[in-house]
């Protein structure tokens, strides 16, 4: 398995970062590493993440910071695609089953 970034997805992590950057550059890394770290659970534990109301879409919340990673598996491309990334205080794209 291997981690595959939708633009959606790159879009929200820049977007994350740049908003924390303002405010505190230290926190930006911590909590961009911390989001990349819980991503990287999923190539062991693919189905770590809870369903959601649209089929084949999953949910995971990262470890320290809570945000909301959103993904599908690809099974036959040995993939995880990361949807999107939000935070949860945001509009959610996708409900919990």
């Amino acid at each position: 398995m291997r981690l595959r970034f939708t633009p959606r997805a790159v879009a929200d992590l820049i977007s994350i970062a740049d908003y924390l950057r303002e405010r505190n550059p230290q926190a930006a890394l911590s909590v961009r590493a911390a989001i990349l770290d819980s991503l990287r659970l999923l190539l062991e534990f693919p189905k770590l993440g809870r369903d959601q109301s649209v089929e084949g879409v999953r949910k995971l919340v990262t470890r320290r910071y809570g945000y909301l990673a959103y993904y599908a598996l690809d099974e036959q491309a040995e993939e995880v695609v990361i949807l999107t990334i939000r935070h949860p205080a945001r509009d959610r794209p996708f409900t919990d089953t």
